[in-house]
């Protein structure tokens, strides 16, 4: 399993290739030096800019609307997407 830092850099470099930067970006200090098997992922504080342009790319991505069904019943469920 890939540790949370991983997974942190793999986000960065994610939403660098869609020009968004989230200078906040980071592993939550509080969950990251507990004994909770999995840290919460701090995606930071934005401009309104940068939020705007973030919610303008990702209302722009096609997304199938089986996939989208599938996400929206797993989070009514409060369940993780796998």
């Amino acid at each position: 399993m890939r540790s949370t830092e991983d997974i942190v850099e793999s986000l960065r470099d994610a939403l660098a290739g869609i020009d968004v930067v989230l200078p906040s970006l980071c592993v939550d200090p509080v969950t990251g030096a507990s004994d909770e098997p999995f840290a919460l992922v701090d995606l930071g504080r934005c401009n309104v800019r940068t939020a705007e342009y973030l919610a303008d790319v990702l209302r722009s991505m096609s997304v199938e609307d089986e996939l989208r069904a599938r996400v929206r019943q797993l989070n009514r469920e409060g369940r993780r997407v796998p």
